[in-house]
C-alpha cells in the first residue's frame, strides 16, 4: 500500500508518500481501505518531537487518528461488519490506503453522511464530548467556561454541553463573538481581555482546549467543588486550588459518541468547517497549512 511515513522528528517535509507494508486484521479487528483521513493537532506535535517525552514514537511510523473507508476484510469472531461496509472512527496509522482498527472501536457510517465528512469527526467528536461530560463533568442547569468555543473540539463541547442543559460562557477572541453567540453561548468573552476576564464570575466547571497562562488565571474562578478539564494538559497552578478538581485527559474511542454527532451533523443540528481536502499524497502540505491555524479541519484523500 500506500502510505505517509513519518522517518524522523522535524517539520512537515519529514513526512514522506512511499510504500509500505500492508496491515493484517488479527482476532477481533477489521482491515480498512481508507477513504479519507482527518488532520488533527496531535498529529504535528507528534511528527514535530513536541510530544516525544510523554508519547514517543516508534520510528518509522504512520501518523494519523481520524479515517473512514469501507470494510476490505474482517478478522476472527467479527460479526458486526462485513466486506463493502461504509465505516468510520479513530486507530493509529491513518495516513495510509490501509488501515486496522478494533471492531468494537469501529462504527458504520449513517445514512446521508459524506465518507469525507465522516473522515473528520472521531477525533474532534470524542474529544469534546468527552471534555464535558467526563473532564467537566457538567451536569444540567450549571454553567461552564469554554475556551476554544469556535474550535473543532470546542464546537462539539459547546454542542454537547447545550444539549446536556447547561449554561456556556464561551471564551473566544473578541471577533469571534457574535458567532459564538449564535450557535448558543449564553455569554461569550474575549478571552484575551483581562477586564473581562476579571468580571467574570464564579462557573460551575470550566472546559479548556487553549491552556497556558490563561488556564492558570481561569482555574480561580471554579467554585469549590467544581472541575477544571483540560485538553491540553495540567494547570500549572493547579496546586494553589485544592478545592478544585483538575482533570486533564486523553480521549478515548467511543462508537456510540461518533455515530450521535455524524447524524447530528447530517440533520443541520451542528457545523464542523472543512477548511480544504487534499490527496493523502500532499500530507506534508496539510501539515503545514494545519500548522498555521485556522477554525476549520482538513481532510487527506486516500
Amino acid at each position: 500500500m500506500k502510505a505517509v511515513v513519518l522517518h524522523e522528528y522535524g517539520g512537515p517535509s519529514k513526512l514522506k508518500y512511499e510504500d509500505f507494508t500492508d496491515p493484517q486484521p488479527g482476532k477481533g479487528e477489521v482491515l480498512v481501505r481508507v477513504a479519507a483521513a482527518g488532520l488533527n493537532p496531535i498529529d504535528w506535535k507528534l511528527r514535530s518531537g513536541a510530544m516525544k517525552e510523554y508519547m514517543p514514537l516508534q520510528l518509522p511510523v504512520i501518523l494519523g487518528y481520524d479515517f473512514s473507508g469501507v470494510v476490505r476484510e474482517v478478522g476472527e469472531d467479527v460479526t458486526k461488519f462485513a466486506v463493502g461496509d461504509r465505516v468510520f472512527g479513530r486507530t493509529g496509522a491513518a495516513y495510509a490506503e490501509l488501515a486496522v482498527i478494533k471492531a468494537d472501536e469501529l462504527a458504520k457510517v449513517p445514512e446521508g453522511v459524506e465518507m469525507t465528512t465522516a473522515g473528520a469527526l472521531a477525533v474532534v467528536t470524542t474529544t469534546g464530548d468527552q471534555l464535558i461530560r467526563e473532564a467537566a463533568k457538567l451536569q444540567s442547569g450549571q454553567t461552564v467556561l469554554l475556551t476554544g468555543a469556535l474550535g473543532s473540539v470546542g464546537r462539539v463541547a459547546l454542542f454537547c454541553a447545550l444539549e446536556i442543559g447547561a449554561k456556556v460562557i464561551a471564551g473566544v477572541r473578541k471577533k469571534q463573538i457574535e458567532e459564538a453567540l449564535s450557535l448558543g453561548a449564553t455569554i461569550a468573552i474575549d478571552v484575551s481581555d483581562d477586564d473581562e476576564l476579571d468580571k467574570l464570575g464564579i462557573v460551575d466547571a470550566i472546559a479548556d482546549t487553549l491552556g497556558g497562562a490563561l488556564a492558570t488565571k481561569l482555574i480561580a474562578k471554579v467554585k469549590p467543588g467544581g472541575a477544571f478539564g483540560s485538553t491540553v494538559g495540567p494547570v500549572s497552578n493547579a496546586a494553589l486550588h485544592p478545592t478544585v478538581e483538575v482533570n486533564a485527559f486523553s480521549s478515548h474511542p467511543d462508537a456510540k459518541t461518533i455515530v450521535h454527532y455524524a447524524e447530528v451533523i447530517r440533520d443541520g443540528k451542528l457545523v464542523l468547517p472543512i477548511d480544504r481536502m487534499l490527496p493523502l499524497a500532499d500530507a506534508a502540505d496539510a501539515h503545514a497549512a494545519a500548522e498555521k491555524g485556522g477554525l476549520g479541519k482538513i481532510v487527506l484523500l486516500a
